[in-house]
């Protein structure tokens, strides 16, 4: 088996706060014999359950990050039973840019799973987590928002899967969470996730969406910041009382919940985020750019439910997302039976 050239610069199993970095050699044109530097930070006291936590897998988006670097200057190893390894930059090269995907290779970091640890940059980043970090882990917590192309209502996801068993023990972490808004989702397109890496493993994954525009704002960190609190309580890694609020549980069972531009131009949004909508009911228009005298292009909920998400920009492409619906379904009480 081929070895991946990552290490740690921190020990990953033992009790203490550790911080440090992934090094990943690298050799480009301004440094022959470089690394790609991933900061990292375990905190470790006795034995419990591990949460791997994750941000900026994609690199323009930026709660994770926010609340994953604050977590990571505040924790003291003994308010932790367990282990709590953390990623604020999951693709760090996309992160420095700003970007989706890796300035270097392209690289999609929730594309590229398993990876390959002779693979590219991205992959073997993807790698390392597939062989080295996740099989320590109980719970993963990867955060999410739109980017700089995707507006969201803010909500906490876990996903429809084969395994009844893992599924349940997902939807009771989201639940956990307690973001605005939860949703059971259905992946378009699961081939390379990260989230399909982790619950292969039977591990237990819960991800967001927490917002958009390739910005944050104090609402949406305060989301994260507390969502994370109630996860690491509700696996007894730390202490306390779980923040629970109400929160409307969405459903995006398939594809008709999904609507694509056809054409290219100015993207109107007709709906709001968090409004109802139903089936036929127009969400967008897209003008043409070039010329006036046209009407334009109407794009219609193809479900009644509640719009989850929208395109951001001014301009929208031809294939682009310009709406999610999400459906409402009722909502269960949590508790915190983890912990007890």
């Amino acid at each position: 088996m081929i070895k991946n050239p990552i290490s740690a610069t921190i020990p990953l199993d033992a009790d203490g706060v550790h911080h440090g970095f992934l090094r990943l050699p690298y050799s480009r044109d301004d440094s022959a014999w470089g690394s790609i530097m991933i900061p990292i930070s375990v905190i470790q006291n006795g034995s419990g359950p591990t949460a791997l936590l994750t941000g900026a897998n994609h690199g323009d988006e930026y709660e994770g990050p926010i609340a994953l670097q604050e977590l990571a200057v505040t924790l003291t190893a003994a308010q932790v039973s367990g282990r709590i390894i953390i990623v604020p930059a999951f693709n760090f090269p996309a992160f420095r840019a700003g970007t989706r995907t890796s300035p270097i290779d392209k690289g999609n970091m929730n594309r590229s799973f398993p990876g390959r640890p002779n693979g590219t940059p991205t992959e073997k980043i993807a790698d390392y987590f597939q062989r080295t970090l996740l099989p320590l882990a109980d719970v993963a917590v990867d955060f999410h928002s739109g980017g700089r192309t995707l507006d969201f209502v803010p909500f906490a996801a876990a996903h429809i899967q084969d395994n009844k068993a893992n599924e349940a023990a997902c939807f009771a972490a989201m639940d956990a969470f307690n973001a605005p808004y939860s949703v059971q989702l259905l992946e378009i397109d699961n081939a390379g996730m990260y989230d399909t890496a982790v619950e292969d493993m039977g591990k237990v994954l819960v991800s967001t969406e927490l917002g958009g525009g390739g910005s944050s704002t104090a609402k949406s960190n305060a989301i994260a910041k507390k969502g994370l609190r109630n996860i690491l309580i509700y696996y007894g890694i730390l202490q306390g009382e779980m923040e629970i609020a109400p929160t409307i549980k969405l459903d995006v069972p398939d594809g008709d919940c999904f609507i694509f531009s056809e054409t290219d131009g100015m993207h109107e949004p007709v709906v709001d985020l968090g409004e109802i909508v139903s089936k036929g009911d127009v969400v967008a228009r897209v003008w043409p750019v070039d010329r006036t005298g046209i009407a334009p292009t109407e794009y219609r909920a193809g479900r009644g439910g509640i719009l989850i998400s929208r395109h951001f920009p001014g301009l929208v492409k031809s294939g682009d997302c310009v709406a999610v619906i999400g459906v409402d379904v009722s909502v269960p009480k949590v508790e915190n039976t983890r912990a007890a």
